[in-house]
């Protein structure tokens, strides 16, 4: 499902050449579930942005349901985003003027579909079913978080990628966070990554790839 080779990002800084990811190379098979851990500059995020189709690489190649990203212009990344990735992040980005219901509606419209059924649906599925016609100053951030996960899996992605999801979120909160992704991970089978704030969240994958200093450290199966 998402293949990486020999990737590398470096950016220029103070007049220097700093390499954020140097030689990272690994797979991920249909409906994996992988934590990507390190300590901070380790590369994490950047990682996510490239296998996205976010940033682009240096060097290298990423692979995504067969699709070479780093092949792909801009036109035809923001197609491959919309029909088969999904985000989650860790300020939630719901539009403030939407309805939890109408948040989750936006992808599918945006692709021409039918939208309040499945919205509904997910809504009921993360048990947000009788607050979707809440707006997302009216729900705690456990919900608002619940109803960016509808909203990520709303289109129904190949892979869901989620950066620190639970990093605005109590302990107890964002366990049940992780939890609820790895449900739908399991039931709807969508290959997830994940980037935890929280080594015990890491856990909950079935893979924890470990970068330190742009380099894979550590790659074991739970």
């Amino acid at each position: 499902m998402l293949r990486c080779d020999a990737l590398t990002k470096t950016y220029r800084s103070g007049g220097r050449e700093l390499t954020v990811l140097n030689d990272i190379s690994f797979e991920v098979e249909p409906g994996g579930f992988v934590a990507v851990v390190g300590p901070s500059g380790s590369g994490k995020t950047t990682l996510l942005g490239l296998l996205a189709g976010l940033d682009r690489p240096t060097s290298g190649t990423v692979h995504l349901d067969g699709a070479d990203l780093t092949a792909l212009n801009g036109d035809a990344l923001a197609r491959l985003r919309g029909g088969k990735v999904g985000f989650v992040f860790q300020s939630f980005q719901l539009i403030p003027t939407l309805t939890a219901r109408e948040n989750v509606q936006v992808p599918l419209e945006l692709r021409g579909e039918a939208a309040v059924d499945r919205a509904t649906e997910l809504l009921e599925r993360v048990g947000l079913g009788d607050r979707a016609d809440h707006y997302p100053t009216q729900l705690s951030g456990g919900e608002q978080q619940r109803v960016a996960l509808a909203r990520a899996f709303s289109t129904r992605p190949k892979v869901l990628f989620a950066d620190e999801p639970t990093g605005n979120l109590d302990a107890r909160t964002g366990a049940g966070i992780i939890d609820l992704m790895t449900e739908l991970n399991r039931d709807l089978g969508t290959t997830l990554v994940l980037v935890p704030h929280d080594l015990d969240l890491a856990a909950h994958a079935r893979r924890t790839i470990r970068l330190a200093d742009g380099r894979i450290v550590g790659d074991t199966a739970a």
